[in-house]
C-alpha cells in the first residue's frame, strides 16, 4: 500500500541573521530555523525485497523480532533484559551483512566484535509527555558525533583501537503496546539522497544539576521545557550532541511499515564508518538513514496515539 504525506525539512535560509550554525533543543524548547514542506508518496516496506532494503543497501531494514518486554515502564527491565535482546538482534543481523562477506582475516567473514548500547528514548504522543514523535526529517548523528560517542562510552585506549575498524551506530525502533498506525515512522532510501542534503545541527540540552555527562545519556531524566524558556534563546542550554537536518529534495524516496506491530523492529543505520563517502568507505554502501514521524492521512480516527521505543547502539567489528 502507498500513502501520500507532507514532510517537514530544515530550511537553512530561515535562520536569524548572525546565526552561525543551526541548533535545536532536545526538550522541544525551540529551534533556530523554520521548516519547509514537501509532499511525497510513502511506500509500504513490507512489499519490498529484504535483499534490496536492509542496512547495507537502503540504510534500514524491517525484522520480525518479538520481545518479552511489553509495557516499557520499568527502567531496569528496559536496561537489562530488553537491552540484552536488542544486542542479540544486532549480532544476528550485523554478522549476516553482505558487506562483511570475505572481509575478515584470511578471507573469512567479518564479525561483530562488541555491541555498546548507550541510550534509549520512549516516545508517547500523549499531552504532557517530554518526548513525542519528531516530525522533521533528520539523522540522529553526524560522523563526528558518532566517533565522539565511541570516545564517550568506552575507555580511551579501547576506543582508539575500535575506531581503527568498522563501526556503526544503529537505532532499533519498535512500537509499544499496539500497532503504530498513528504518526508512523517514515524512512528515506539512502540511495535517493545526496551529500548536500545533510546539514549539521547542534543539539542543545538544558543545564541541570542532575544531568549525566560522563558515562550515560540524559535519557530517563526527560523534562518539559521550563516555564521561563525563551524559544529563540540558548540561555540555560549547552551543546551536547550534533544531529543532521535533511533538506528537501524531489529525489527522496520514502517508505514506512503500515500498521507496524510491537513484534516488529526497524533497524535504522545512523552511521557506518565503511559507508560511501567516509574515509576508507565503500562505494554503494549506505552510510545513514534519514527518518521522521509523519501524519498519515489514511490513519483511522480511532487509532491509539503512537507509543514507541528506540534504542541506540554502537556496533564494532573485528576488521
Amino acid at each position: 500500500m502507498t500513502t501520500t504525506a507532507t514532510f517537514n525539512h530544515i530550511d537553512i535560509t530561515s535562520q536569524p541573521a548572525g546565526t552561525v550554525k543551526p541548533w535545536t533543543k532536545v526538550d522541544g524548547g525551540g529551534i533556530s530555523y523554520k521548516h519547509s514542506q514537501s509532499s511525497h508518496p510513502v511506500h509500504d516496506l513490507r512489499k519490498e525485497s529484504v535483499s534490496e532494503f536492509n542496512t547495507d543497501v537502503s540504510g534500514f531494514g524491517l525484522q520480525h523480532w518479538p520481545s518479552d518486554e511489553k509495557d516499557f515502564v520499568d527502567d531496569e527491565a528496559v536496561r537489562g533484559p530488553y537491552y540484552d535482546d536488542v544486542e542479540a538482534l544486532l549480532r544476528v543481523n550485523c554478522d549476516a551483512l553482505a558487506s562483511n562477506a570475505g572481509t575478515g582475516k584470511g578471507g573469512a567473514n567479518n564479525k561483530v566484535r562488541k555491541v555498546v548500547i548507550f541510550d534509549h528514548t520512549i516516545r508517547r504522543r500523549i499531552p504532557g509527555t517530554p518526548r513525542a514523535p519528531v516530525q522533521q526529517v533528520h539523522v540522529d548523528q553526524t560522523p563526528g558525533a558518532a566517533a565522539a560517542r565511541v570516545r564517550r562510552h568506552l575507555p580511551a585506549d579501547e576506543a582508539e583501537e575500535l575506531l581503527k575498524h568498522r563501526f556503526q551506530l544503529i537505532n532499533v525502533w519498535r512500537p509499544i503496546g499496539h500497532v503504530a498506525s498513528d504518526h508512523p515512522l517514515a524512512v528515506i532510501d539512502w540511495r535517493s539522497t545526496a551529500p548536500e542534503d545533510f546539514i549539521p545541527v547542534d543539539l542543545l540540552y538544558p543545564k541541570r544539576a542532575d544531568s549525566v555527562m560522563d558515562d550515560d545519556d540524559d535519557r530517563g531524566k526527560e523534562k518539559l521545557p521550563s516555564e521561563g524558556n525563551v524559544r529563540e534563546s540558548t540561555e540555560g542550554y549547552e551543546v551536547r550532541g550534533e544531529t543532521m537536518g535533511v533538506a528537501q529534495s524531489e529525489k527522496h524516496r520514502f517508505y514506512y511499515v503500515k500498521d507496524m506491530t510491537p513484534d516488529e523492529v526497524l533497524l535504522l543505520k545512523c552511521y557506518d564508518s565503511w559507508g560511501e563517502g567516509e574515509p576508507g568507505g565503500k562505494n554503494g554502501l549506505a552510510v545513514r538513514t534519514p527518518h521522521t514521524a509523519f501524519e498519515d492521512p489514511a490513519t483511522p480516527k480511532d487509532a491509539k496515539p503512537r507509543e514507541s521505543i528506540e534504542v541506540r547502539a554502537l556496533v564494532f567489528y573485528e576488521e
